[in-house]
């Protein structure tokens, strides 16, 4: 399960990978300095423009556009709605039942959501070490997701909302490493996860997939075309975990 990562800041990358002519006064979601996203955070995910499939020339393929990490059902009154539903990861498993994201999966709204980096957390020596997780050749990490649009009670404007689609990994040389036992979920859901991390090469064919080939996606991401560092919290932060 992946509730921490790190938005992709580099422009010039995001347009090399999706061929987007981004607009001159582009910036990445406001954050830290490394754009550290966490749930309710605003982060860019790239998709589809909803007049793709127009036929108009002066559409383009790809669009960025700002949505809330966290998935949010009609019915949600405020952004807490995804910390306590945890519903800013999707199982690939039960996405198509649970109605948080059944709409979304139904209705194929797929996306990228473009990452520097993915964090996991390592406790294999009995305290919490945060792993940081990247492409071994520094290229972007883009995760297959779904999004839903949202209208915020208090503003009654319509926002985005996205989650990122998550595989088992029990077997996985990396993410088999990372996470404690959950012994707050039932036991058929204390596996081992990982984010569904897509080729590049399959970044057209996800935003395009229909519904019934959306699991055509889901498989693990080879372990020899990640990078894994740890980065052990300072002792004054520790107090916060």
């Amino acid at each position: 399960m992946c509730s921490h990562y790190q938005a992709e800041k580099r422009r010039r990358q995001i347009e090399k990978r999706f061929g987007i002519t981004l607009p001159p006064n582009w910036e990445p979601p406001r954050g830290s300095i490394h754009l550290d996203i966490h749930p309710t955070y605003m982060a860019p995910i790239i998709r589809r423009p909803l007049e793709h499939s127009s036929g108009d020339d002066a559409v383009p393929d790809f669009e960025v556009v700002g949505g809330h990490f966290g998935m949010l059902a009609r019915f949600a009154k405020d952004l807490a709605y995804s910390t306590t539903y945890r519903t800013y990861n999707a199982r690939t498993e039960t996405v198509a039942e649970l109605r948080t994201f059944k709409e979304s999966w139904e209705r194929a709204r797929h996306c990228i959501v473009p990452c520097e980096a993915i964090y996991e957390p390592d406790w294999r020596t009995g305290e919490h070490v945060p792993t940081r997780f990247t492409a071994a050749n520094d290229d972007t990490l883009g995760v297959a997701g779904i999004w839903a649009p949202w209208r915020n009670p208090a503003t009654r404007q319509e926002e985005l909302t996205f989650a990122m689609l998550t595989v088992n990994a029990d077997d996985h040389p990396m993410f088999s490493l990372m996470h404690k036992p959950d012994r707050t979920r039932p036991p058929d859901q204390q596996d081992k996860r990982m984010v569904v991390i897509l080729p590049s090469e399959l970044y057209e064919a996800w935003l395009d997939a229909p519904a019934e080939r959306s699991m055509d996606f889901v498989s693990q991401y080879p372990a020899e075309k990640l990078r894994m560092v740890g980065e052990p919290i300072p002792k004054a932060q520790m107090r916060l975990f």
